[in-house]
């Protein structure tokens, strides 16, 4: 194979990687978890986004666009450990409930 088309594919795989990245990266074993995801815009600023709908995302009033892409980066990773963790707490406290015993002993 010949170096220029080494270097086209590095480049095409580069590409795919990084469009891969601003979708969040791999979702792992549980991928209800991650729902907010990056990009870049037009203007080469990046945004924060739920990656079911589109929109931008909201923290503390504000839309998650204008961003860095170091911010946005630590931005949508922070959103979608917040929602693990929301959704951990949940699934703890209904595991919690479902044990009548143990309900009883937290009332």
């Amino acid at each position: 194979m010949n170096t220029r088309v080494n270097e086209t594919e590095r480049k095409r795989i580069a590409a795919a990687i990084s469009v891969w990245e601003n979708e969040g990266g791999a979702p792992g074993q549980d991928s209800m978890h991650h729902q907010y995801g990056r990009r870049i815009e037009a203007d080469h600023s990046w945004t924060i986004y739920h990656v079911f709908t589109g929109v931008p995302a909201r923290f503390g009033g504000d839309a998650m666009t204008g961003l860095s892409r170091m911010d946005a980066t630590s931005g949508m990773l922070r959103l979608n450990l917040r929602n693990a963790e929301r959704r951990r707490e949940r699934i703890e406290l209904s595991s919690f409930r479902a044990v009548p015993e143990l309900a009883e002993c937290g009332s």
